[in-house]
């Protein structure tokens, strides 16, 4: 049989605050999520993502391994950006600063 790899549809998503994008590709069933990524042409677009780097989940839902991950029909790879701050030292000092203003 010549051509009978089974082909899937997915997406490559990654957004910055003023900007974001979508890419639509058709990809063999095996595929992983950072195979994905790297035929998406993401970095044509935003130069400063590292994708052996990057945090990638599936619909908001974390993976672990995008390297490993094989994606099925219809999944939606997310590039994630590194955080700037640390969420849990964020709300400690929202927490301080609200307790400091209740001794008022």
């Amino acid at each position: 049989m010549a051509n009978d790899t089974e082909m899937i549809e997915v997406e490559v998503a990654y957004a910055l605050p003023n900007k974001q994008k979508i890419y639509a590709l058709m990809v063999e069933l095996g595929t992983t999520a950072l195979e994905a990524a790297k035929r998406s042409n993401v970095l044509d677009d935003f130069d400063d993502v590292d994708l052996e780097a990057s945090k990638m989940g599936i619909f908001g839902q974390t993976i672990k391994a995008p390297a490993k991950h094989e994606l099925q029909n219809g999944d939606r790879v997310e590039i994630y950006r590194p955080l700037i701050a640390d969420p849990k030292e964020v709300r400690r000092r929202r927490a301080a600063k609200a307790a400091g203003k209740l001794e008022d």
